[in-house]
């Protein structure tokens, strides 16, 4: 049943909005998440579902080039995998239409964000998708309690609750057709719902707990027709999606005899041709409330068994080859990567930190993130904030809610609260 499913993973470019977290070398694919590449996770879930044949789209050809190296070191006897490069700020709809020749001999499509953490088996997302022969299948999940904006924040109040950021999910009483989608930010005091829709179903849900997960299955003839006669679309999720709801009980429903799912002739049926899952989903870094240090947090807590790896009896991952020194303590849902090193009477409480990191004495690391190769001085102090690779904090550095760059250099004594650091 799969042979004809195509998988298109968007795994994005270097997003401003991840600066200075995000660079050529380190597109936001790659980015790590309990010391392992965000992307894996959509790739890992993919090969479970058995689902190996994919094109992995990248916007702009020096982090296109990263991700493909990438790929084909950890992923060589076990995807088949092209990397198709696209141009930067290219948008989801965009993406597809630049990689449209390579669809032409699929018959469903499955568009997967590489960003995407997860335990929902997408092969069946897909298996729904065949059973309602559906034209677009979309997957929700219950809208996220923890990030912000502010990728380093690490305030106590809820900041996800901005006006305009949630999604209007409209289902059937039966739960299993979606009747509407907009995000809080299309909507003004009024929300409109077409009338046809209405009579069809009988009566509507409006649910503002549930957000689209950037997972979509779509009948391949009718997303690149679509995306061919609307060129003024750019986003699968604000405009591709809430057209085709809004066209599904039309006789017409999509303009131009753009081909649709089958119709019964009977109005008071609920046309087929949107079927939506709802799923539980640990975060989305498309949508604006990702937070890096959030998802970290996540996947070495409450989602332990998506990291990978197997926890200790004290609820942590420490690297057999890392370090520690005489009363040195690293708390649960705390990570240690390989061959680093911690002094004495250090603390490590709810944070991750990367590969061969050398870390003096009496430092404290709390609901933090340091990458890789980091060096920090004696008596430093690291408070909500995400430490790039190749960072040096000299002794005594202060660091609260703070985003460093990669190679940066933290004088000694600074003291830094809310602040983006790096290289000029």
């Amino acid at each position: 049943m799969m042979m004809d499913f195509k998988v298109v993973v968007l795994a994005g470019g270097v997003s401003k909005k991840l600066l200075p977290l995000v660079s050529k070398e380190l597109p936001n694919a790659l980015l790590p998440v309990a010391n392992r590449p965000l992307l894996s996770y959509t790739l890992d879930l993919l090969e479970l579902s058995n689902l190996k044949d994919l094109i992995v789209v990248v916007e702009g050809r020096d982090a296109a080039l990263e991700v493909g190296r990438w790929i084909s070191a950890a992923y060589a006897d076990r995807l088949q995998v092209e990397v198709a490069t696209v141009p930067e700020d290219v948008r989801t709809a965009g993406a597809i239409r630049a990689i449209s020749r390579h669809l032409t001999t699929a018959k469903d499509i499955l568009v997967v964000s590489g960003d995407l953490v997860s335990d929902v088996p997408l092969g069946a997302v897909a298996a729904t998708h065949r059973r309602h022969d559906a034209v677009v299948t979309a997957m929700l999940c219950s809208a996220l309690v923890s990030g912000s904006l502010d990728l380093g924040s690490s305030g106590g109040k809820d900041k996800t609750k901005k006006p305009g950021r949630y999604d209007l999910i409209g289902l059937d009483p039966t739960k299993q057709f979606l009747l509407h989608i907009a995000t809080g930010a299309e909507v003004g005091k009024d929300l409109r719902v077409q009338k046809s829709i209405l009579r069809a179903a009988g009566q509507i849900e409006i649910r503002t707990d549930l957000m689209d997960a950037h997972l979509y299955a779509f009948k391949r003839s009718v997303l690149l027709e679509v995306l061919e006669q609307k060129g003024t679309f750019h986003s699968l999720k604000q405009d591709v999606l809430p057209y085709l709801v809004r066209s599904q009980l039309k006789s017409d429903v999509l303009l131009n005899g753009i081909p649709q799912a089958e119709e019964n002739g009977n109005e008071k049926v609920i046309s087929q041709s949107n079927q939506q899952m709802i799923s539980q989903i640990l975060a989305n870094a498309s949508e604006p409330t990702f937070h890096l240090r959030d998802i970290n947090r996540d996947v070495i807590g409450e989602a332990s068994h998506l990291s990978g790896h197997s926890f200790s009896s004290h609820n942590n991952i420490i690297d057999p080859s890392a370090e520690l020194g005489a009363k040195t303590t690293v708390g649960p849902h705390c990570m240690l990567g390989e061959g680093s090193q911690m002094g004495d009477k250090c603390s490590v409480k709810r944070s991750v930190i990367g590969r061969h990191c050398r870390i003096g004495a009496n430092v404290k690391v709390v609901n933090s993130i340091v990458m890789n190769h980091v060096t920090i001085g004696d008596s430093c102090s690291i408070q909500g904030s995400v430490i790039c690779s190749n960072v040096q904090l000299q002794e005594r550095a202060i660091l609260k809610d703070c985003q460093v760059g990669a190679g940066f250099v933290v004088t000694a004594g600074s003291e830094c609260k809310g602040e983006v650091l790096a290289k000029k």
